[in-house]
C-alpha cells in the first residue's frame, strides 16, 4: 500500500502540472499560468477543508478505517475523470535528420525517446536557475513534511499546559481539537493562495496602464523569508527558554508599553500557546502561497521535455531529508525537528534570493543589448 501510495504521490505532484503546462503551451496561454495555479490551489484548500469534515464524519460512523474507505470512491472517480477527460500530451522535441544520405528522408523526433534520470541531471546542470528552483522545492517541501508530523505533539503539549489549570482533575488528559486546527490550517492555505493570485495578477495596473504585479521571483523571496521566520518562532515557543524570551521581549521600552496589559498572560502558558498557533497559522499561509509560486517557477524554468522527470528527481533529496530527520526523531525531539525545518526554509530563502539575482542580471543584460 505504501509503495503504491508513493507512486501515486509522485504522479500527483508531477503529472497534472506537466499536463497543464503542456496544454497551456499548445493553446498559447502561458501568461495566465500563475493565476491558474493560484485558483487551483485555492480550490485545493477548500476541498481539504471539506475532506477534513467528511473524514471526521466517516471516522465517527465507521471507526478509524472510515476515512480510508471513503477515499476509495474519490480515487476511483479521479481515475475515471482523468481517463475520459485528459488527452495525452507529448513534450515537443527537436526534429533532426538521420543523415543526408537517407533515401527515405525519415526524421527522428527526440520526443519519441523517453527522458531518463541521466538526461534530467544533464538538464539541471545546464541551467543554474533550474537547480535553484529545484532546491527551493526540495527544501521547502521537506520542511513542510517534517512540520506535518510534528505539529500535533507540539500543539497538544501547549494546549495541555494551558488548559490543565481549568480542568477539575489536573492529571486528566486534555483533548486537542485536531480537526478544528486542521480546518484552520486549510483556511490559512486558502488565504495564502488567494493572496498570491491577487499580488501577481497581470490585471494589476496603475492609472497609466503600467503593471503593478509582483514578479514571481520577488514573491517567492518574501514568502520563503516569512516561512522561515514563522517556523523559527514556533521552534522557540516550544523550547524551555520560551518564557524567559517572552519576558525579555515584553520588557523592551516600546513593547513594554504596548504589551503591558498582556505581560502576565504572554509570559505564561497562554502566551506560549498563542505565539505557537499564530506562528503555525502564518506558516500554513506561506504553504498556500508556496504551491502556486513553485508551480509558476517550474513552468518558467523547467523544460517541457523533461518536466516530470526533473520534478521527481528533486524528490530524492526531499525524501532523504525527511527520512533522516524521522530516523533521528528520538534524539532531535519535536523542537529539534522543527529546528531542522527552520534551517531548510532559511536555505530555501537564500536560494530564492540567488534566483532573483540571476533573473535581474539577465534582465539588465537584455535591456542593455
Amino acid at each position: 500500500g505504501r509503495v503504491l501510495g508513493g507512486i501515486g504521490t509522485s504522479l500527483l505532484f508531477s503529472a497534472p502540472e506537466a499536463w497543464l503546462v503542456g496544454e497551456a503551451g499548445k493553446e498559447g496561454v502561458e501568461g495566465s499560468l500563475g493565476e491558474t495555479f493560484g485558483l487551483a490551489y485555492a480550490g485545493d484548500s477548500i476541498v481539504a477543508i471539506l475532506a477534513g469534515q467528511m473524514a471526521g464524519a466517516a471516522a465517527s460512523s465507521r471507526g478509524p478505517t472510515g476515512p480510508f474507505e471513503l477515499s476509495v470512491g474519490f480515487l476511483a472517480l479521479g481515475g475515471l475523470l482523468a481517463s475520459f477527460l485528459w488527452k495525452e500530451n507529448v513534450a515537443g522535441g527537436t526534429t533532426t535528420s538521420n543523415g543526408g544520405g537517407d533515401d527515405d528522408g525519415k526524421e527522428s523526433d527526440s520526443s519519441d525517446s523517453k527522458p531518463t534520470i541521466r538526461d534530467a541531471v544533464k538538464v539541471v546542470k545546464s541551467d543554474p536557475k533550474i537547480m535553484l528552483v529545484g532546491a527551493i522545492q526540495s527544501l521547502f517541501e521537506a520542511a513542510m513534511y517534517i512540520f506535518v508530523l510534528n505539529w500535533p505533539p507540539a500543539v497538544s503539549k501547549a494546549v495541555g499546559s494551558y488548559f490543565s489549570k481549568f480542568a477539575a482533575d489536573s492529571s486528566a488528559a486534555i483533548g486537542t481539537p485536531y480537526g478544528t486546527v486542521f480546518s484552520c490550517f486549510m483556511a490559512c492555505c486558502l488565504l495564502g493562495s488567494t493572496l498570491f493570485g491577487q499580488l501577481t495578477s497581470s490585471t494589476r495596473v496603475d492609472k497609466d496602464g503600467k503593471s503593478k504585479a509582483v514578479s514571481t521571483e520577488n514573491f517567492a523571496v518574501g514568502m520563503l523569508g516569512m516561512a522561515a521566520l514563522a517556523m523559527g518562532s514556533a521552534t522557540l515557543s516550544i523550547g524551555p527558554s520560551a518564557p524567559r524570551i517572552l519576558s525579555a521581549l515584553t520588557s523592551l521600552p516600546v513593547l513594554s508599553t504596548i504589551l503591558a496589559p498582556f505581560s502576565a498572560f504572554l509570559s505564561g502558558p497562554g502566551g506560549i500557546l498563542s505565539i505557537l498557533m499564530l506562528s503555525l497559522f502564518l506558516f500554513e499561509s506561506c504553504v498556500g502561497m508556496y504551491f502556486p509560486t513553485i508551480g509558476t517557477l517550474r513552468s518558467k524554468y523547467f523544460p517541457d521535455s523533461h518536466r516530470g522527470v526533473v520534478m521527481n528527481l528533486f524528490g530524492i533529496p526531499l525524501n532523504a531529508m525527511v527520512v533522516t530527520v524521522f530516523l533521528s526523531i528520538e534524539r532531535l525531539g519535536v523542537r529539534g525537528a522543527l529546528g531542522v525545518s527552520t534551517a531548510a526554509l532559511t536555505a530555501a530563502a537564500a536560494c530564492g534570493m540567488k534566483l532573483r539575482a540571476l533573473v535581474d542580471k539577465e534582465d539588465e543584460e537584455e535591456s542593455k543589448a
